[in-house]
């Protein structure tokens, strides 16, 4: 089936289009989910959730809007922020010891496996370093602006601005 008469099929509530899509996009989403809650049980939790949201929410999709799997990615990066700032998740987290997240945030290898993951390391490579960590502060570890300021300990103001240019950047790498 072609990817716009799956669409077309998904917004008609027809399950096997559901199955395909599922089949088609679970494995990166999962990754995307994984990333931000560093939980298997619970981001599978939130996989399903989305799904659920992709096909209670398909006939709000539009081409004109973005891409399919964008749409998709969407979802899922703000169900696991969604996730991350509930009251239970912030509870479970809340006695673990600061050394378990250490080797997460050193580990410059991490950045770069997440975004192989997606299939966007070529074009994230192509970006200056303070892009890159930005990038992975806001969209792969689901930090808010005023987060991601305090932990890289510049301005607001500064990461509402660089965010921008980044994504700008972002945007004329993938038009090449």
């Amino acid at each position: 089936m072609q990817p716009t008469a799956l669409i077309i099929a998904l917004q008609n509530k027809e399950q096997s289009a559901l199955q395909s899509i599922y089949d088609m996009y679970a494995t990166n989403v999962y990754g995307i989910i994984y990333n931000i809650l560093r939980d298997k049980e619970l981001s599978e939790e939130v996989l399903q959730d989305v799904f659920i949201k992709i096909w209670n929410n398909a006939p709000s999709y539009s081409e004109k809007k973005g891409r399919f799997f964008t749409w998709i990615l969407n979802i899922a990066r703000n169900a696991a922020i969604d996730k991350t700032r509930s009251k239970s998740f912030k509870n479970s987290y809340q006695n673990l010891e600061a050394e378990n997240f250490v080797d997460i945030l050193e580990d410059n290898n991490n950045f770069l496996s997440k975004v192989d993951s997606i299939g966007i390391k070529k074009y994230i490579s192509a970006l200056e370093p303070l892009c890159k960590k930005i990038i992975d502060l806001l969209f792969f570890k689901g930090f808010t602006q005023k987060e991601t300021a305090e932990t890289l300990d510049i301005p607001l103001g500064t990461v509402k601005t660089r965010n921008r240019i980044c994504i700008d950047k972002l945007k004329q790498v993938l038009e090449v």
